[in-house]
């Protein structure tokens, strides 16, 4: 029986040592472990790097685009202002021109109609004769 009971005591001291073993960690790490994760580490640092001024690029890029999109928007509006203007401008013309094409119409048999009959010729102009140049005798 005693030996049962050290047995079981001995089992007991090993699990505790175990358990309080497993509980306060290992510091040893070995040597290519070490290297490994500092250099791990490094490219995490440098890849947050990376990650930091693309997202920063982005950022940028995307106010560059709203100040594009907010000029495109600014000149479509213009764009249809303008064709407005100008549907309404080519509406005018074509208004003006039917009402000069009408008073064209009408004022032609009335003009006609007070005219002579009569030709009327040009005279020629006039030329006038060059001075004779005086010659000296000698």
């Amino acid at each position: 029986m005693t030996r049962t009971v050290m047995v079981r005591n001995l089992v007991a001291v090993a699990a505790l040592t175990l358990v309080s073993g497993g509980l306060s960690g290992c510091d040893y790490w070995p040597p290519a472990l070490q290297t490994q994760i500092e250099q791990l580490r490094s490219e995490l640092q440098n890849v947050t790097m990376e990650k930091t001024q693309l997202q920063n690029q982005m950022a940028s890029f995307n106010k560059v685009k709203d100040d594009l999109q907010a000029q495109v928007n600014d000149l479509s509006k213009a764009n249809r202002d303008k064709s407005t203007m100008i549907a309404s401008l080519q509406n005018s013309l074509t208004a003006a021109q039917e009402r000069l094409a009408k008073s064209a119409k009408v004022a032609t048999p009335k003009a006609n109609a007070a005219k002579p009959a009569t030709k009327v010729t040009q005279k020629a102009p006039v030329k006038k004769k060059a001075p004779a140049k005086a010659t000296v005798k000698r």
